[in-house]
């Protein structure tokens, strides 16, 4: 992997306000995935592709990563940067929106990071449950939204997202089958590792 590049894609990212994952998030996620060493990551939200290109460091040998974009320019500038990284055996993009995609997967992961549409969450989770392995970790990344989510916070312009990031919170808190931790790293990060 070329880290050099790597740098200078998250550089390049931040400069443009691209929404990339977070240091501190990535720490957290980063003691996980080094302890399940998942052979298969499932990511919704690519954006220009910088975390999946961190995740293939702790990936198994064989390891994978699929993940779902629906912007056209995105998709196009991922791909550029998984090349220039040197990455692109391991990482598969999805074109498209990951409402229409994900039904249509049957495969199964052993990790699944959550970063798209926050109004969407709830859909996410469901389709991620159906695909996680037993013991396997589902990630969602933005989870207190500015903190909105855990303040009587009422704005039209983010209400749905904001109702939606709570019902992921109660969903995931009151699944009997997850066991769930909300960490205020980052933007809020939940970790839901299967039973």
């Amino acid at each position: 992997m070329n880290e050099q590049e790597l740098k200078k894609i998250k550089q390049k990212a931040l400069e443009e306000h691209i929404p990339i994952i977070m240091d501190d998030t990535l720490a957290v996620m980063e003691k996980y995935l080094i302890e399940i060493k998942p052979e298969r990551i499932l990511e919704i939200g690519t954006a220009v592709g910088y975390s999946a290109m961190c995740f293939t460091k702790f990936l198994a040998e064989d390891g994978y990563i699929d993940t779902i974009e629906r912007e056209k320019e995105r998709v196009k500038e991922a791909k550029e940067n998984i090349k220039k990284v040197g990455v692109e055996d391991k990482i598969c993009i999805y074109e498209g929106d990951a409402v229409e995609i994900l039904p249509t997967l049957k495969e199964k992961y052993d990790a699944v990071f959550i970063d798209a549409a926050k109004g969407k969450y709830p859909f996410f989770l469901k389709e991620s449950l159906r695909m996680i392995q037993p013991n396997g970790i589902i990630f969602a990344d933005n989870i207190l939204y500015k903190g909105y989510v855990m303040s009587d916070y009422n704005k039209h312009k983010q209400r749905t997202a904001v109702r939606n990031l709570r019902e992921y919170i109660k969903e995931v808190s009151e699944n009997p089958n997850l066991e769930t931790q909300i960490l205020e790293v980052g933007d809020g990060l939940a970790v839901s590792r299967i039973k």
